[in-house]
């Protein structure tokens, strides 16, 4: 026991004990920093590994949201070409062009209507003239006259002059 307590009393003894608390305090320390280390690169992973999962869940979704948009837009495509082309086929049937011309007249009757002043009163009695005569030509004796004689049901531009001097 003196020989223990000899030594302990030397400085170098006491140095290197100091060195060996100070490295196993050291070695403590690393070894609960590698663990540390450890387990948070292990959350870390299974965190990526979840963000990972994530984003191809989110990555799938959205491409097939994606395909079905330029699915529902070639099919709007097909059908805006299909009606562009039944309008163009209905426009060139017989009796649209004609049809279309009477409307453009009809809207030119309109303006000039309102535009000319003199243009309203003849064109209003012309026109109600000739619903008049539209209407005796559909039904009744003149109809039957016409289609047997058809130049006796109707009168010429000249009588009708005519006709409007003496009124």
């Amino acid at each position: 026991m003196e020989y223990f307590l000899d030594l302990i009393k030397e400085p170098f003894i006491w140095g290197f004990l100091l060195g060996l608390l100070l490295t196993f305090f050291v070695w403590k320390s690393g070894f609960s920093a590698r663990r540390t280390l450890k387990k948070e690169i292990i959350r870390i992973q299974h965190e990526s590994k979840d963000l990972q999962n994530h984003l191809n869940t989110h990555l799938k979704v959205q491409a097939e949201g994606s395909g079905n948009l330029q699915t529902k837009l070639d099919s709007m495509r097909d059908q805006n070409e299909t009606l562009r082309v039944n309008i163009a086929n209905l426009q060139q049937k017989p009796g649209k062009s004609e049809l279309r011309h009477l409307h453009i007249v009809e809207n030119a009757v309109g303006i000039m209507r309102e535009q000319a002043p003199g243009f309203a009163q003849a064109w209003e009695k012309a026109r109600r003239q000739a619903e008049s005569d539209h209407a005796d030509a559909e039904g009744g004796l003149k109809r039957l006259v016409r289609k047997v004689l058809p130049a006796i049901g109707t009168t010429t531009p000249m009588q009708e002059v005519d006709l409007q001097e003496k009124s």
